[in-house]
């Protein structure tokens, strides 16, 4: 069993989650996750999963118009945000599919609609693989985990990922991250980056950075593009045209275009979009256009 710790995070919460945060207990009571439920309790669920070192927060700017149709349920993932940290929690891909989908089925959700952004659209087409009643569809912004590496490039990349992160602290490592996420800048990023190394600053150091190492560890290991013909559901693929941080344009010189043309050849059902001018933090860079394909995809996809 794992033992977590807690946290004063009443201050964060109040100052900079926009709605209020609930709680869940998951995976027999060893794991809370902290979520936001906004809209409709009747309509469509849109479960928003975070990237790498973000918290829910990054979708404040979908859900505030999302909502406004649909069921809209974010979450902080197992040790990111205000959910329950442990130096215990393996922290792979599968621990926090298994994570997520028992939050669906303690919440007894019955119409999902998977929303997972970079290390989150990786961990969405895991679940999405394993199939659960409910599910209904997944859209993934600039997904990891359909790039291809041969065990010579994830250890090139993985050696690469984890001597850079040395080199830096960790609020300087996240601010560099993040900022590299975006093609053109908007005016609310710095103010969204500030409230993540907040945010980021409640645990400690030592959890942080093996956090970090084992998500990076998990998605290279743990890639998905080898399973997606096991994913029943229909999938649509957003990635900024811009995007700088996938595919890897040192290790792989192959245009964004090839890489989701080759894994459209394994989804049973499949399609994505380009947005133009577009970096990889496409939901806060490009969020009206984020919100339409999202709103499109779900109209079109339910019977």
């Amino acid at each position: 069993m794992y033992q977590t710790y807690k946290m004063n995070t009443d201050n964060i919460e109040i100052n900079l989650y926009p709605q209020p945060v609930l709680r869940q207990k998951i995976l027999f009571d060893a794991v809370e996750i902290a979520y936001t439920d906004t809209g409709d309790l009747n309509a469509p669920v849109i479960l928003f999963i975070h990237g790498l070192g973000h918290a829910l927060i990054a979708w404040n700017k979908n859900i505030a118009t999302l909502s406004k149709k649909y069921r809209c349920i974010a979450i902080d993932l197992p040790g990111n945000g205000l959910s329950s940290k442990d130096m215990a929690y393996p922290y792979s891909m599968e621990f926090f599919a298994e994570a997520v989908k028992d939050f669906i089925l303690q919440k007894g959700l019955t119409e999902v609609f998977l929303c997972g952004h970079s290390m989150g659209g990786q961990i969405a087409m895991t679940l999405a693989a394993m199939s659960f009643p409910g599910l209904r569809g997944v859209i993934l912004c600039a997904p990891a985990g359909i790039e291809q590496f041969n065990a010579v490039e994830r250890n090139l990349y993985k050696g690469t990922m984890l001597f850079v992160d040395l080199l830096s602290t960790e609020e300087n490592s996240l601010r560099k991250a993040i900022n590299n996420s975006f093609y053109i800048m908007p005016d609310s990023a710095p103010l969204l980056i500030q409230q993540l190394v907040t945010i980021m600053q409640l645990q400690s150091r030592a959890h942080y950075r093996l956090m970090m190492e084992q998500c990076i560890v998990g998605m290279l290991e743990e890639p998905v593009y080898n399973h997606l013909d096991t994913i029943s559901v229909p999938v649509h693929i957003l990635f900024g045209e811009k995007d700088g941080l996938i595919p890897n344009k040192i290790i792989h010189p192959i245009s964004l275009k090839q890489m989701l043309d080759q894994a459209m050849k394994s989804l049973k059902s499949g399609s994505y979009t380009l947005i133009p001018k577009c970096g990889h933090f496409l939901q806060w860079e490009k969020p009206e256009d984020v919100n339409f394909y999202i709103d499109t995809f779900i109209k079109e996809t339910r019977p």
